[in-house]
């Protein structure tokens, strides 16, 4: 029987309860706290419906949706695999079912593309799928993708990296875009401009919680202050009252 005040699997949450955690900003604090599974299905089809009619028999059947989540490897964060990732299963040895279940790990086909990116003004090399390519096309250009594309469905943290420099671009308006083409530079920023939202809360998208952790701590950070100043200026203080006092 477990001795905790708290089970295991709570201890994530509580950890972002107390100390330096509890300090971060709100929308931070629910980022991280956000553990929804991908919005689009890619390693399975949903079914649709509760109940089927079996095509021979006629009889009511019933249905469940499982959804197969993905393994991510250190690899695919970074890159852009487009929600895909490593399947872990079973294969039949000499594919007969009556012999030895052996483990098998399905993987991805890999590319590497150049993509081009409007709001940073440069060409990323980036390892992606043919997925990934599908949905940036269906998104109409690899910045609306990114910025489109919540966390859990780009499972990369390049991808997340990308988003938070995209959006600070953005909130800053940056000059160095374009500095020779004012007008191209404005209507670069009037394209992705249902995307912006304020510099203090871009700069904390996408962060892990140590990078958070770091980031609260440096901006908390105070240099001491030697205590020979700390007295001079007590008799300074002090040096004034009296000879206010003498007045």
């Amino acid at each position: 029987m477990p001795l905790h005040r708290f089970p295991p699997r709570l201890w994530p949450a509580l950890r972002l309860r107390q100390g330096l955690c509890s300090r971060l900003p709100a929308h931070c604090l629910r980022a991280l706290q956000e553990d929804e599974p991908p919005a689009a299905p890619v390693h399975w089809r949903p079914q649709g419906a509760r109940y089927r009619r079996d095509p021979r028999s006629g009889e009511r059947q019933r249905l469940q949706d499982v959804p197969v989540l993905p393994f991510l490897p250190p690899a695919a964060h970074r890159g852009l695999w487009g929600g895909e990732g490593w399947v872990r299963g079973f294969r039949y040895a000499r594919n007969d079912k009556l012999s030895t279940r052996l483990p098998k790990v399905w993987k991805p086909q890999l590319f590497e593309r150049r993509l081009y990116s409007e709001i940073l003004d440069a060409t990323l090399t980036v390892t992606v799928t043919m997925r990934t390519l599908d949905l940036i096309d269906q998104a109409y250009g690899f910045d609306f993708y990114i910025l489109k594309t919540p966390k859990a469905d780009l499972g990369s943290k390049l991808g997340m990296d990308l988003k938070r420099t995209m959006l600070l671009r953005l909130a800053r308006r940056d000059p160095k875009l374009h500095p020779d083409d004012p007008a191209r530079r404005e209507a670069i920023y009037d394209k992705y401009k249902e995307f912006v939202i304020p510099e203090e809360e871009a700069e904390w998208v996408g962060l892990s919680l140590e990078e958070a952790i770091e980031k609260q701590r440096v901006l908390e950070k105070k240099d001491p202050v030697p205590l020979f100043k700390v007295y001079a200026e007590e008799l300074v203080n002090q040096l004034k009252e009296k000879a206010l006092q003498k007045q």
